[in-house]
């Protein structure tokens, strides 16, 4: 589903009118100013999945960010780049076929604080098991005759005369099953939790924290909220699994001027075929074996 059809970058003419109107030249940091210019990067024609794609440096993120905050997304973390990152911002000009219900930025940030979190539960449940652990060794030696201070007390002796100690603490443990998942599927569980219907998704490169084979689930996961959700998305990545995303727009940020490209003919893509290709021989050695 496309929602969002197209967006204006400024052009050098209009670069040049903030920095002559702007009195405020003491500044050394002209942040956003002369990134997309050089790459005579101005109009961008978006697609139901859109990548932009690049190495470090060559401005994937900070185009999503300007994307973002002229569209007023729902971001986790305020995008604040300065004076002349908001001054870039609101020169800016973009198209909207039609409203969606929602409009989100995620970062990788988003998903390390997420992971973040699952270990401070994780590590307060390894804790509690501890304490539980104790607190079953002593009630298993406990005698129950006489009062007691309280109807739980007496329960817990009673339990821990009649169940093992597993039992024991995993009917005590609250969110006991969330300690089970390893980080790439927790990573996974994000994005499946973050993706709802009829939105634009505004991703920060969201294959970190996944290994190859969870990246192809969330390749898979991102075609079916285009195709059931009615979702569009926007994305920096370098991933070459990503990049296969079915009939993605891909904007070529490391080439002069930034061109549309297949993702077969990417930099970081041909560098991983040809790796691949020079050791061919072995991998089909290994097929024999098998």
């Amino acid at each position: 589903m496309i929602y969002l059809k197209s967006f204006k970058l400024l052009s050098d003419r209009e670069e040049g009118i903030i920095l002559d109107t702007d009195m405020r030249n003491i500044y050394n940091n002209y942040y956003p100013l002369h990134i997309f210019t050089p790459k005579q990067l101005k109009d961008i024609e978006f697609a139901d999945i859109t990548i932009f794609y690049g190495d470090n440096g060559s401005g994937k993120s900070t185009l999503l960010n300007i994307i973002a905050a002229k569209l007023n997304a729902q971001c986790k973390e305020r995008i604040d780049k300065g004076s002349y990152f908001n001054i870039y911002v609101d020169m800016c000009e973009y198209d909207m076929a039609k409203k969606p219900i929602d409009i989100k930025r995620i970062s990788s940030d988003d998903v390390f604080d997420y992971l973040l979190n699952l270990h401070a539960i994780n590590n307060n449940i390894n804790r509690q098991k501890e304490s539980l652990s104790q607190e079953f060794l002593i009630n298993r030696q406990m005698k129950v005759h006489g009062a007691y201070e309280s109807m739980e007390m007496l329960k817990n002796i009673t339990d821990a005369k009649t169940k093992n100690m597993s039992s024991y603490i995993r009917q005590r443990l609250v969110n006991n099953n969330i300690i089970e998942q390893s980080n790439g599927e927790s990573a996974l569980m994000f994005w499946q939790q973050e993706i709802e219907e009829n939105a634009i998704y505004i991703l920060d490169e969201p294959e970190n924290s996944l290994s190859a084979e969870n990246q192809l689930k969330l390749k898979q996961f991102i075609e079916e909220s285009v195709r059931f959700y009615h979702c569009q998305f926007i994305i920096s990545t370098h991933s070459p699994f990503l990049l296969s995303l079915k009939d993605a727009k891909i904007y070529d940020l490391d080439s002069v001027p930034t061109d549309v490209k297949k993702w077969t003919k990417l930099n970081n893509v041909q560098t991983y075929y040809n790796f691949f290709q020079k050791y061919q021989k072995e991998f089909r050695e290994e097929e024999d074996k098998c």
